[in-house]
């Protein structure tokens, strides 16, 4: 199981890239749906992360995918240019997930 990273910024990729987690660029809406639909459809990959600007861009479909899909994870991460606290994108995280408030 391997995980994925979709973003409009090359610094964000290529950082994650030196983790081993391969992924995309992209910086428009419909590509942005192209490549989670591409990720979701990919044997093997068991985490999408997604960045913040792009899952405003199209918020309703990360939205369904976070409710109705079990695999792989979509997660919501900041870039570099992000607005979110780490920590609380964090605990929103966990809240929405398992209902764990911190």
């Amino acid at each position: 199981m391997r995980c994925w990273v979709i973003s409009d910024n090359t610094d964000t990729v290529m950082g994650m890239r030196l983790a081993g987690v391969e992924g995309e660029i992209v910086h428009e809406r419909e590509q942005t749906i192209e490549a989670l639909k591409k990720a979701m459809h990919t044997e093997g990959i068991a985490v999408v992360m997604i960045t913040e600007k792009l899952a405003a861009l199209c918020g309703a479909e990360v939205q369904e995918l976070k409710e109705h899909t079990a695999l792989p994870l979509v997660v919501i991460i900041p870039d570099r240019h992000g607005t979110s606290d780490m920590t609380a994108a964090i605990s929103r995280y966990l809240a929405e997930t398992v209902g764990i408030h911190i």
